[in-house]
């Protein structure tokens, strides 16, 4: 018994050798065997030279006007608020920086107040840019984008 256990074990042992691409004592390597030992040994070399880099996924959720549990059957399919509802109330625009830029609007029908930045959500509409005196909002209708400009209201004489 204790022979057949030795004998399982050396047997083992060899096939780990030469699955791992090692030479055991006393073997002689064949051409194809060196060129394969060849290779691994230049691949293992490249990894070390690599450091290891990790991609990890990210999100984020801006919350829209819309919660997005409630059924779009129940509500009508209206998802509020609409271009029409909406009022510019003032802008801060930075030129050097856009993603800083903030513009305020105002939803006429209820009130509700929406600070805006480039990529916000406001229903339908994506925020596609702000500029000093407007806001820029792309609208998906079936598939078809288009873009849709507020600007802000002036009041008489006053320059820009």
């Amino acid at each position: 018994m204790a022979h057949r256990k030795r004998c399982v074990s050396s047997v083992v042992a060899v096939l780990a050798a030469t699955a791992c691409g090692l030479q055991l004592p006393g073997t002689a390597a064949t051409g194809a065997e060196d060129q394969t030992a060849a290779t691994l040994q230049a691949s293992d070399d490249t990894t070390r030279a690599q450091p290891l880099q990790l991609v990890r996924e990210v999100f984020s959720y801006r919350g829209a006007g819309r919660d997005p549990f409630r059924s779009l059957v129940t509500s009508g399919g209206m998802v509020r608020p609409f271009l029409e509802d909406l009022r510019v109330t003032s802008i801060y625009h930075d030129p050097r920086y856009s993603a800083r830029s903030v513009a305020v609007l105002r939803d006429l029908s209820d009130g509700k107040r929406y600070d805006v930045r480039v990529n916000d959500q406001v229903g339908r509409m994506r925020v596609a840019e702000i500029r000093p005196y407007e806001v820029v909002f792309m609208i998906e209708d079936f598939g078809v984008p288009r873009q849709e400009v507020l600007s802000i209201r002036r009041r008489e004489g006053r320059s820009p």
